[in-house]
C-alpha cells in the first residue's frame, strides 16, 4: 500500500494496490493489484484500474484513465484527459536485449484528450496528437496527427474525429476544412493535424 496513511492521502488506494509514489494528485483512484513505483507522477482525478504498472520515469496528467492491464514504462508521458484502453501495449526500446544496461530510452508522448483503443500497440518514440483516436488493435509505428483516426496493422489514418470521438465530415468547397455533424464545430488542417477553426457559415 501507499507509504502515507489513509487519513493523510487525498486519493483512493485499494488495499491490494502497491503504491510507492508520493506524487499522486487529489481525487485519483488506484485499484487492486496496481503497482506504482516511487518516481512516478500522477495528477488529479485519475483512474488507474486493476493490474496496471507505472514505472519511475512516467508522468501522468490530470483526469487520465488507465483501464486494466496497462503497463507504463520509463519515458512515457500521458497528458491531461488521456484514455488508455485495456491491454494497450507501450514500449520504450526499439532494439531490446536482455541485460543491456546501455539501452537508449525513447520517450513516448500521448497528448491531451487522445484515446487509445483496447490492445493498441505503441512503438517507442511515437507522439500521439491531441484528441487523436487509435482503433482496437492498432499497431502505431509513427506519429499520429492531432484529431486523427487511425487503425490497422500498421496503423493508417482513416479520417478525423472531434473531441468526443465522432467522425468529422469535409466542408464542401473548402479544402482542408472539416466539421462535426454532432456539434457543428469546424476544424482546419495544419502540419500537425487539425486545429479548431471559426465556423465561417455562422459568421455570415
Amino acid at each position: 500500500m501507499s507509504e502515507s496513511s489513509p487519513t493523510e492521502r487525498q486519493y483512493y488506494c485499494h488495499p491490494q494496490a502497491l503504491v510507492e509514489s508520493q506524487a499522486i494528485g487529489a481525487g485519483s483512484r488506484i485499484w487492486a493489484f496496481a503497482h506504482v513505483l516511487p518516481g512516478a507522477t500522477i495528477g488529479t482525478g485519475c483512474n488507474i484500474c486493476d493490474h496496471c504498472f507505472v514505472e519511475n520515469k512516467v508522468t501522468i496528467g490530470n483526469d487520465v484513465t488507465l483501464k486494466c492491464g496497462v503497463y507504463l514504462w520509463d519515458g512515457i508521458v500521458l497528458e491531461d484527459n488521456v484514455f488508455v484502453g485495456p491491454n494497450v501495449v507501450f514500449t520504450n526500446d526499439v532494439r531490446p536485449r536482455s541485460k543491456n544496461a546501455a539501452y537508449a530510452l525513447l520517450p513516448t508522448v500521448v497528448q491531451a484528450g487522445a484515446s487509445l483503443g483496447a490492445n493498441s500497440t505503441i512503438l517507442a518514440g511515437v507522439t500521439i496528437g491531441r484528441y487523436a483516436l487509435t482503433g482496437i488493435g492498432a499497431v502505431v509505428t509513427r506519429d499520429v496527427p492531432a484529431y486523427a483516426l487511425v487503425y490497422g496493422n500498421p496503423a493508417r489514418q482513416h479520417g478525423w474525429v472531434d473531441e468526443q470521438g465522432d467522425k468529422l465530415q469535409p466542408v464542401p468547397g473548402q479544402p482542408g476544412r472539416w466539421h462535426s455533424p454532432a456539434t457543428g464545430a469546424h476544424y482546419q488542417e495544419t502540419a500537425a493535424g487539425l486545429t479548431p477553426a471559426p465556423n465561417a457559415e455562422a459568421a455570415l
